[in-house]
């Protein structure tokens, strides 16, 4: 009987514990509150609005009509008009639109000859998007049934830069962006915390370190640690996986340590709002969740409902998953993308603003 006395007391007293822990028990609320929400309503297979372009060459009744026709589906997007191919492209290379839909001046005449009608320009880089195009090659069109002929194809399909469709060309520069994302903020989520159960932080306060300093001296090092991890996956993904990088490496290191550089500084500020390195464990985890599924890593953006496409604007995640990606597989550069580099440039600036802030207020 005293042993069931003495356990019980021990059990009340780490849920008055647990309690008063408000970051712990908040985190118990929303993880599963927030993976629920992600996995039910965010994360999405059934691939909806994805952004093209249309170049009618034409300029006629039937190539209107094929347009709606198109846009009846819902599967795409008209987000541009564009008068020549390769224009079309352009925007494809730099990730304005994911195809183009090709309509030729003898339109008419295909149609009455029973030959496809026109070529969607794919960017096939992503298979979820490039199978949902694809889907197009025997799309049927009703208001067609005037004109003769019996056609194998609606449309022809050329898909650019994973022509095979191979999903490794897809998922390892996708990687890259999730694993850096979970040891940066990992690493440097528990910085200050560290130093605080260590005793040092005393030390700290009592040197001519300003908070600014101490900020931009904390992820310096694992700045490096990034790029090792950089060298280590794309190493591994040209010779294991035969990745094409069609970009310039200057280009992906540029993208990346901008990247590095709000991740460790979204660590840091993560470090500021934790007390003990358990709570800073808890918050990366619950950072990690929507980086992860949010950022198109998984599952293509358009896809996802506008709620949850505002959240991954806010994610760096996100910002990374577009360079990359763009620089790797379609050869595209940080000027084409400027906005998502702009991104995570304003990120690192506000990220460090903030940690340092936060960390003057520790010391008062």
């Amino acid at each position: 009987m005293n042993s069931v006395f003495r356990i019980k007391a021990i059990v009340f007293k780490e849920l008055r514990q647990l309690s008063r822990d408000r970051i712990t028990f908040g985190m118990v609320v929303m993880i599963p509150l927030i993976q629920l929400l992600l996995f039910g309503f965010a994360i999405n297979t059934d691939v909806r609005n994805i952004p093209v372009a249309v170049v009618d060459q034409s300029q006629s009744v039937l190539g209107r009509v094929v347009t709606e026709s198109v846009k009846a589906t819902q599967v795409v997007e008209v987000k541009q008009r564009l008068a020549t191919v390769a224009q079309a492209e352009a925007a494809i290379g730099a990730g304005r639109v994911r195809a183009a839909l090709v309509l030729p001046s003898d339109l008419n005449q295909r149609a009455a000859q029973g030959r496809q009608l026109g070529q969607w320009l794919v960017d096939g880089s992503d298979t979820m998007v490039s199978s949902a195009i694809l889907q197009f090659q025997f799309m049927p069109i009703a208001e067609m049934a005037s004109f003769s002929g019996v056609k194998e194809k609606t449309f022809e399909v050329a898909l650019f830069y994973n022509p095979s469709r191979r999903s490794a060309v897809n998922i390892v520069p996708g990687l890259l962006g999730v694993i850096l994302t979970m040891t940066m903020i990992l690493f440097t989520s528990a910085a200050i915390v560290r130093e605080r159960e260590r005793g040092n932080l005393e030390l700290l306060i009592t040197t001519p370190v300003h908070s600014l300093e101490l900020m931009v001296a904390k992820i310096i090092p694992y700045i490096f640690i990034g790029l090792v991890q950089v060298a280590i996956i794309l190493g591994l993904g040209v010779t294991v996986f035969g990745v094409p990088i069609n970009g310039e490496v200057s280009q992906i290191l540029w993208g990346t340590l901008l990247f590095i550089a709000a991740s460790l500084t979204l660590g840091l500020v993560i470090s500021t709002i934790a007390t003990t390195q358990l709570q800073a464990m808890q918050m990366t985890v619950f950072v990690l969740l929507p980086s992860i599924l949010l950022s198109g890593f998984m599952f293509p953006y358009e896809a996802m409902p506008n709620a949850a496409q505002w959240i991954a604007e806010v994610l760096p995640a996100t910002h990374f998953m577009r360079i990359i990606r763009g620089v790797v597989l379609r050869g595209s550069d940080l000027i084409a993308m400027w906005q998502d580099a702009l991104w995570l440039a304003g990120f690192t600036v506000i990220g460090l603003a903030v940690a340092s802030t936060r960390f003057k207020k520790s010391l008062d």
